[in-house]
């Protein structure tokens, strides 16, 4: 049985109710008394009881920067995309509509400006209506604000669990007045209209908002400063209780409440009579606009903003831990600029969406890097997928076909495992031939195919592996014209991609491991099979010769831009300058350029990589770039990755086309359809060629397209007398798919090479993400 209530504290009588005013009065009192009296002029031991136990509460707040949104923006400081863990953006008093300041006021504190920090009449009013049955809130908006702080606090540190929201039944007496002497030591710190500023831009007003400015713009589209007085009314009534007056769920709630704030305004003399009537009439109306966090809402660059957002994750000097790096990220309110240049980047996103077509349906993927010769500024960077459905693509990941996977650390980036580069990597073989002095018109013997285990390379370093040895069941080293079994030029050999004028050039070499070095110099690497960290492409393997091993898009523009940069090699940098919402400078990225290898080197390999782009496999590109360009094709094995790396003086593109998910090695990309046209096989002057040639076309003007500087005579001329050219009659054994299936010019290679995998060379399957 139930024991019956004692009258005197049962507050649902009319004695129960009048000893708990008394009571709850009498508490007051003593606060009263705690507040505005020193201890020590207080008598009697119950009194001094209590103001002790006030004054043993902590009076110190620190009031920290709430959580501001991080703006990531390009170069010319237009937004890429927001992150966020708060939609908060930080606005001073002076920029906020008189009519809010009055409305928040009026409604949630209207002595506010009288008071100093708690206010008593505000509670013995409460007490009143508390004896009544009722209900009435004390906090004055200092409290509410120290209240708001404490709660930023908590959730910044992770402890959610431990917010205590205004006017919630968890609050216990010591918090409540713990939070009244915070106030009032606030006070004495700040002015009134600092707490002003500060409350109104931590306020909650729903998961979407936090603060005036994102409350504004989330609904009604426009900024605090720019509100109207129904919209600010609304505003200060939302505040109360964000999910009861929300104007969207809940709009005659939310028109009752902001018509409460009229009244206020108007008792308090903050509007006129036709301002609140007028006010009053205008009915309830929203304008959304919901926020887009993170890289993936991007509508310019996702995949770019996605890699910044690494970039920044990976780095000690935003935090100690990832974790605090997120922290900061999501709530410092970073503004992040870098280095994408919108004038590039819409023209890259555009033309790789173009390019895919109807074989999306098939994995295929388009990608377009480009960065500037000399600063290693990545200045666009697209692929045809997207982050999130339903954006106009209809391959959805998250990977990024242009970037590593990992950094050098082995740190997450985001990308891939790269693509196979075929006949895009014969430049570095170019490189060790010249930097032993040797001329591009030397002639090699291109009629070889047969390179047993035991051939006798000349290397001082590591051993070299692989062989094409029909004697031991393995295929002959293959060239995709029938026509080019001959004794050529070394340029020539470049510039219709010839594989055995490679292999000739390799085999002449005084030290095989000049094209390691070469390729160290350039810091060709790759992170597939698994590694750990990004290992150097061992160029030791024959196979790697021809581009067998994956390779980043980003990687194969840098080193391209070494030969666009007079052998200069740049690092990558994607950010400019980082700073927070306080004015806190964090490191960005600065150009670090070196010499990798010699200039008149680098000079003469770009010339000969303008006859590929005037003479080879470039010529097959229908499009043509308004400016003086060098570069090489490339394709694998299978036709199934394609590429075209291509510079002028003041930007170097890597184009690429293939596919991206699957493994290179049985993925095919011959007997296809790309948009409609049917490619026997698809080559780099196929598709990816024209992509990279189109969107230079129109962002080339941008950036320096002047002459070369000229190679030096030296590197070019020839001592050496050609022998009578001898066609040489391909191996009678070469597979059907690889023999020509086209009609392609006579001397071309339609985009080069494509034995890249041939012999017993290391396998380096396609990692499937």
């Amino acid at each position: 049985m139930a024991q019956a209530k004692n009258p005197l504290f049962d507050t649902a009588t009319v004695l129960g109710k009048i000893v708990a005013f008394l009571g709850v009065s009498a508490l007051c009192g003593v606060l009263v008394a705690g507040l505005l009296v020193p201890a020590a002029a207080v008598t009697g031991s119950a009194a001094s009881g209590s103001v002790q136990f006030f004054e043993d509460l902590p009076g110190e707040l620190t009031v920290a920067p709430p959580g501001q949104a991080t703006r990531v923006l390009a170069a010319d400081g237009s937004q890429i995309a927001t992150i966020f863990a708060e939609n908060r953006t930080r606005v001073a008093l002076k920029d906020i509509s008189p009519f809010i300041k009055d409305g928040i006021v009026a409604i949630e504190d209207n002595r506010f400006y009288e008071h100093g920090g708690v206010d008593p009449t505000g509670i013995a009013r409460a007490l009143v209506a508390t004896a009544k049955g009722g209900r009435q809130g004390a906090s004055t908006i200092t409290q509410q604000y120290v209240n708001n702080v404490i709660n930023e606090s908590l959730v910044a540190e992770g402890r959610d669990d431990e917010v205590k929201l205004n006017g919630s039944s968890s609050k216990t007496v010591g918090v409540k007045l713990r939070e009244m002497k915070l106030a009032i030591a606030l006070e004495k710190k700040m002015s009134k209209d600092q707490i002003l500023e500060g409350y109104l831009n931590i306020v909650f007003f729903n998961a979407n908002a936090y603060g005036i400015e994102a409350a504004a713009r989330y609904f009604f589209s426009t900024s605090a400063k720019n509100v109207t007085l129904p919209q600010a009314a609304m505003l200060a009534g939302v505040v109360n209780n964000p999910s009861a007056y929300d104007p969207v769920s809940n709009p005659d709630n939310a028109k009752m409440r902001r018509d409460l704030v009229l009244d206020a305004m108007l008792k308090n003399g903050k509007i006129t009579q036709k301002q609140h009537d007028d006010a009053v009439k205008t009915p309830v109306t929203t304008k959304i606009t919901r926020p887009r966090q993170g890289c993936q809402y991007s509508a310019t660059a996702p995949y770019f903003c996605d890699y910044v957002q690494h970039l920044i994750l990976n780095n000690p000097a935003y935090g100690d831990t990832q974790q605090d790096r997120l922290k900061l990220l999501q709530r410092g309110g970073l503004t992040i600029k870098t280095t994408l240049d919108p004038r590039l980047q819409k023209p890259a996103q555009e033309q790789v969406d173009s390019t895919a077509g109807n074989v999306n349906a098939e994995q295929w993927g388009a990608s377009l890097i480009t960065v500037q010769p000399g600063t290693g500024k990545i200045v666009a960077m697209a692929q045809n997928s997207r982050k999130v459905e339903n954006q106009g693509s209809p391959i959805v990941t998250d990977y990024n076909y242009n970037v590593d996977r990992i950094d050098a650390n082995g740190s997450p980036l985001g990308g891939m495992d790269g693509f196979q580069p075929g006949s895009t990597m014969k430049p570095v073989t170019l490189s060790a031939w010249l930097n032993e002095g040797k001329r591009t018109d030397d002639y090699v013997d291109a009629t070889r195919t047969v390179y047993p285990a035991d051939f006798p390379w000349k290397t001082t370093c590591t051993p070299v592996e692989g062989s094409y040895d029909p004697a031991t069941g393995e295929l002959p080293l293959q060239n995709s014209e029938s026509n080019l079994y001959q004794r050529m030029t070394v340029r020539k050999g470049i510039t219709f991609s010839v594989n055995t004028a490679t292999f000739a050039s390799a085999a002449a070499l005084d030290d095989f491991c000049d094209i390691q070095r070469m390729a160290d110099a350039l810091q060709l690497h790759t992170t597939q099979a698994g590694a750990k960290t990004p290992q150097k492409l061992d160029l030791h393997f024959l196979g790697n010769l021809l581009g067998s091993t994956q390779v980043a898009p980003l990687t194969m523009a840098n080193a391209f831009a070494t030969f666009a940069n007079n052998g200069s090699f740049c690092e990558p940098i994607a950010i400019d300058s980082v700073v927070d919402a306080q004015g806190k400078k964090y490191p960005g990225q600065t150009s670090s350029c070196k010499e990798a290898i010699k200039p008149d080197v680098a000079k003469t390999v770009t010339n000969v990589l303008q006859d590929v782009m005037s003479q080879g496999s470039g010529t097959l590109i229908p499009e043509k770039v308004p400016a003086p360009i060098a570069g090489k094709t490339g394709t694998n094995n299978t036709n199934s990755q394609t590429w075209v790396v291509a510079y002028t003086k003041g930007l170097v593109t890597a184009s690429y086309f293939g596919k991206v998910f699957g493994k290179a090695a049985t993925d095919s990309g011959q007997g296809v359809y790309v948009n409609g046209v049917p490619y026997a096989r698809v080559d780099g002057s196929d598709v990816a060629g024209p992509q990279m040639a189109r969107y230079m076309q129109k962002v080339v003007g941008f950036y320096d397209t002047g002459e070369f500087d000229p190679a030096p005579d030296s590197l070019l001329g020839s001592s050496y007398v050609a022998p009578p050219v001898q066609p040489v009659t391909p191996p009678s054994n070469t597979p059907e798919d690889q023999k020509p299936t086209d009609t392609k010019p006579t001397g071309g290679n339609n985009g080069g090479g494509n034995n890249n995998g041939g012999g017993n060379n290391k396998p380096n399957p396609k990692k499937t993400p």
